[in-house]
């Protein structure tokens, strides 16, 4: 059943191309907003999605049920590296599992570095993703977008780009540590923030630098101004291996608020 949807869902979005109107039972329309060129070179743009009444779709690294998304960027001309500014996502937890999702419409601004600064850039993505309306599946999609040298500042991106978690500093982090043990198919992190409350319920995701890693949902709990978390990380190999605590990226997440924590010094 599944599988049969996928194929539905992608055949009527891939035979539509993005800027158009969506034809019924589409879950999602993606856009480009081609945005401006910035004084260094690069050029921020924004991936739209407007997603069908009901359906949601995944954040970066969306928890242990969710698909995460995938963009190709071949056959792109004049493109060195997109680098996305992802807005605070939605928390979710259903059925004893935690997703992170946006619904209705995100803007995702892309941070886009042309080979040559002086060029337009032109973009061309295969991107598979997932949506979920009752069940959840992946959705292949193609969008494409030309990026000219000049173009003026749009209010949907500069709004999302406002959306964005606040950085260590801004939320007053004071240290974060991360202590690694071996299990069985990977490695243990446990990771303790001195970081102010955020909110009710705070949720920790942990990303290793690997997308082939996998990484469980965290076991979170908090002791006056330290907040810890726990997660498993099993790579593909399925057993231990050298991890580089700096090289982790740790988001807290509460009240509609999150933390962007780039690197985790070693436990002592």
């Amino acid at each position: 059943m599944i599988r049969s949807l996928t194929a539905i869902l992608s055949a009527a979005l891939l035979a539509t191309p993005a800027h158009a109107d969506a034809p019924i039972g589409t879950p999602a329309v993606l856009e480009v907003l081609p945005g401006w060129r910035e004084d260094g070179g690069h050029h921020m743009a924004a991936l739209r999605i407007t997603l069908a009444d009901g359906w949601k779709t995944y954040w970066r690294a969306p928890g242990e049920a969710g698909i995460p998304p995938m963009f190709d960027w071949a056959g792109s001309e004049n493109l060195a590296e997109v680098r996305f500014h992802w807005p605070v996502p939605e928390v979710m937890h259903t059925n004893g599992m935690t997703t992170l999702v946006y619904s209705d419409e995100v803007v995702i601004p892309m941070e886009v570095i042309p080979l040559d600064p002086a060029a337009p850039v032109g973009l061309v993505a295969e991107v598979r993703m997932g949506v979920c309306h009752e069940i959840c599946v992946p959705f292949d999609a193609s969008f494409t977008g030309a990026l000219p040298t000049g173009g003026g500042e749009d209010s949907r991106i500069t709004l999302a780009l406002a959306r964005q978690p606040d950085s260590a500093d801004e939320a007053g982090l004071v240290a974060a540590r991360c202590a690694v043990a071996p299990i069985a198919d990977g490695v243990r992190v446990i990771a303790s923030l001195d970081l102010p409350r955020l909110g009710d319920d705070e949720h920790v995701v942990i990303e290793p630098a690997n997308p082939e890693t996998w990484a469980s949902e965290a076991i979170t709990g908090r002791d006056g101004g330290i907040l810890s978390a726990s997660v498993d990380l099993v790579p593909a190999a399925g057993k231990p291996f050298d991890l580089d605590t700096q090289s982790l990226r740790l988001t807290v997440l509460a009240a509609g608020r999150a933390v962007d924590i780039r690197g985790c010094d070693p436990a002592p």
